[in-house]
């Protein structure tokens, strides 16, 4: 048995068929990845519960002076019990890595059924934004700002319940000075109030709701409020809200919006106010929270100066493709569908994309390094990933794409394409141009649509 409490050793074990084990958890795929963290699935191999796992980089967390806001940030984080915001189990770390053990959710972005299916009806926008307000007024009363609401962070659980990800780990290297404001301009610019942009300090709770407000309009509009492919033109409409709502807006949602999208965070909105909103009122069910009692132990040990080994986690892993078993294959497509366990590209844009193959794991990475050299990315090859980073600087940065390879069965393997850093729909045209010189490598099932022919399935009514 592993303990997780203070005071208990945790111990690892190295798991077969490729796996990774730490603690009482054998890690598998990458979920996502970003500059301080990556988020991994992983199986509690005591339980048989599936989780995800969010790993930091211990150097980077000292490097950026961010130890004490990560305990923080990660001690509120336990404390919150709310039905519409991603569960935080238990905190671990080995001698580099700091280890976030949260609920898997497996429904996918709410984002995905706008690009899927176009704007959503307004009672079901409603629905869904009611849902946020809940967790982000629920946040604040505890001290806790997202910061950076945007629609990668809004997922839906297997009954279709929204729940907001990231909740005060999202933008750990912002630091509230002694005016009370923060300083930090991040975020998606298109998402960012108009304060977050101007640099002078703002209120966190209110740039959250102004988030709030712009996703409730892409809910309902199907595309976004603010948008210019000059940056500094978008800005100048976010810093005016400039922006006019579509015919099909109800006269009452219209005004709500717009008292949202008020770019004077004084006179704007408060999200009390929009509770008490009759057009937000309509169907409203307040949520049931849980209270029970949570031991921090966990956060302090690993937090310790001392360092005390018998606190650490280890962390042991095999040198062969990482098998996939059945729940995470399915679990690769959107809403369980298994006709999309490999993709099919739509004219939607996304972040990762995968293909299966026949040919042996060291051959598809090595056709793949083969034909990004050509397009100008730099490859790094460690054990069965590899890291491929853009020379250019692109629209946000150099595009980086981070690619895995994956055993379904001893003859068949998976292969993951994610972009870690970029542009979205660079990463989409990279994708396109890379899958060209990668036909020989692709395999499809018999009977499986052909691209184009897809494109066009997928369009029709």
């Amino acid at each position: 048995m592993v303990d997780s409490s203070a005071g208990g050793k945790m111990s690892a074990h190295g798991g077969g068929g490729g796996r990774t084990r730490v603690g009482r958890y054998e890690l598998g795929r990458t979920l996502g990845e970003g500059t301080f963290a990556k988020v991994k699935f992983a199986r509690n191999v005591e339980t048989g519960e599936n989780v995800a796992i969010k790993i930091l980089d211990k150097d980077k967390v000292l490097k950026h002076k961010m130890i004490a806001q990560i305990k923080r940030e990660i001690s509120t984080m336990k404390l919150i019990r709310h039905p519409n915001v991603i569960r935080m189990y238990e905190v671990m770390a080995s001698r580099t890595k700091i280890y976030i053990v949260m609920e898997l959710v497996t429904g996918g972005e709410l984002f995905d059924k706008i690009a899927s299916r176009g704007r959503l009806k307004e009672d079901d926008a409603r629905k869904y934004f009611q849902q946020l307000i809940n967790a982000v007024d629920y946040c604040h009363s505890r001290g806790v700002y997202h910061r950076d609401l945007k629609p990668e962070n809004l997922l839906l659980d297997a009954n279709g319940t929204l729940k907001v990800s990231d909740f005060g780990l999202s933008a750990l290297s912002q630091q509230v000075r002694e005016d009370g404001l923060l300083h930090t301009t991040c975020g998606t610019p298109n998402y960012v109030a108009p304060e977050v942009i101007n640099n002078k300090g703002y209120d966190g709770a209110k740039a959250d709701l102004w988030s709030c407000g712009v996703i409730l309009f892409v809910l309902m509009a199907g595309y976004l409020p603010f948008e210019d492919s000059n940056l500094m033109a978008l800005y100048k409409k976010i810093y005016k809200a400039d922006f006019s709502c579509p015919s099909w807006f109800s006269t009452s949602a219209k005004k709500l919006i717009k008292k949202i999208l008020d770019p004077n965070p004084n006179t704007r909105i408060t999200i009390a106010e929009v509770i008490n909103n009759e057009w937000f009122k309509k169907g409203y069910q307040p949520p049931r929270f849980e209270t029970a009692e949570v031991n921090l132990d966990d956060i302090n040990s690993i937090f310790n100066e001392s360092g005390d080994p018998a606190q650490l986690v280890v962390e042991r892993r095999e040198e062969r493709p990482a098998v996939m078993n059945a729940f995470e294959l399915i679990s690769t497509s959107q809403g369980l569908n298994l006709g999309t366990l490999f993709e099919k590209q739509t004219d939607s844009v996304k972040r990762e994309t995968r293909f299966a193959s026949r040919l042996p794991a060291n051959e598809i990475l090595s056709k793949i390094e083969a034909a990004a050299g050509p397009m100008g990315f730099n490859v790094q090859k460690r054990n069965y990933k590899l890291k491929l980073q853009g020379e250019n600087p692109g629209r946000k940065g150099q595009l980086a794409i981070a690619t895995e390879v994956f055993e379904v069965t001893p003859s068949l393997y998976m292969v993951e394409l994610r972009k870690s850093n970029g542009d979205t729909l660079e990463f989409h045209k990279f994708y396109h141009s890379i899958s060209n010189g990668l036909k020989d490598v692709m395999w499809k099932p018999e009977g499986s649509i052909a691209e184009g022919d897809e494109t066009r399935h997928q369009r029709s009514p």
